[in-house]
């Protein structure tokens, strides 16, 4: 595997969101990029500008809602959309890129705790474990980066007390991502960054961004192989700044080849 920069970004509306990920890319320089929630289908999704910024593209569109893309330097392979069961909501694709299997998940929000949305959350977590069991392999070169709509621990939330009862950091959650993350994948942002403070998502009202009132629910998880591999994982904070940005910031990876 050459050296690769992987990174994950929800952009909360491909239209809206379509000039700053092109400038973004061509700063950044990512060689496979994880997407959430387009909020477009398939033939409304930018290939050409994508295609012009030098980026192949796998995408699982849906009108209005969801959806998910990877993008790579490298013509993807292998395309795989959804948990491979009936399931209408556009949450999940995997590709292979050269060695690597990159999986984008895109998990459900939940809306509020004991409702339909909350029970289909927990399922959805649970399904990817099952997907993960059946379809991959531990000992692969394995990415799964998304926005996962869980925080993990108390360092990855400004009041951990405060968010104790809520969908995005409730015990029951965080238990079905841990459910997840032991299938044998690594918190890249945590091999080497232990400290608090560190979030990807904050909310648009009460000043959220300025105060630093975050959560980090956008992770990029890696495969022990390639785990080892990791030399540096961070968050782009800039990116949440400026004119209409998303609500979230991109997540980077970066591994040796």
């Amino acid at each position: 595997m050459a050296a690769l920069k992987i990174a994950s970004w929800n952009v909360n509306s491909i239209r809206a969101r379509e000039p700053r990920l092109v400038r973004w890319l061509g700063a950044a320089q990512p060689d496979v990029v994880c997407l959430q929630e387009l909020k477009v289908a398939e033939e409304a999704f930018p290939f050409a500008a994508l295609r012009e910024a030098g980026y192949h593209a796998a995408v699982l569109g849906q009108r209005t809602y969801n959806g998910v893309a990877v993008l790579s330097r490298e013509e993807p392979r292998d395309v795989e959309r959804g948990l491979g069961d009936d399931d209408e909501q556009a949450r999940l694709i995997s590709v292979r890129v050269g060695g690597l299997r990159v999986v984008c998940a895109y998990a459900p929000n939940g809306e509020e705790v004991g409702s339909e949305k909350w029970a289909y959350k927990l399922e959805w977590l649970r399904r990817l474990r099952e997907y993960l069991d059946r379809r991959c392999r531990r000992d692969e070169l394995l990415v799964l980066g998304g926005d996962f709509n869980v925080a993990p621990e108390e360092r990855d939330v400004v009041d951990p007390a405060a968010w104790a009862g809520s969908v995005l950091f409730h015990s029951e959650a965080r238990a079905a991502l841990e459910e997840v993350r032991r299938w044998g994948l690594a918190d890249t942002l945590r091999l080497h960054h232990p400290e608090p403070g560190l979030y990807s998502w904050w909310d648009y009202r009460r000043l959220a961004f300025p105060r630093n009132q975050g959560l980090r629910i956008d992770l990029i998880l890696a495969s022990t192989p390639l785990a080892e591999r990791c030399r540096a994982a961070s968050i782009d904070r800039e990116e949440r700044k400026g004119k209409q940005p998303s609500d979230h910031a991109p997540v980077i990876a970066e591994f040796s080849g």
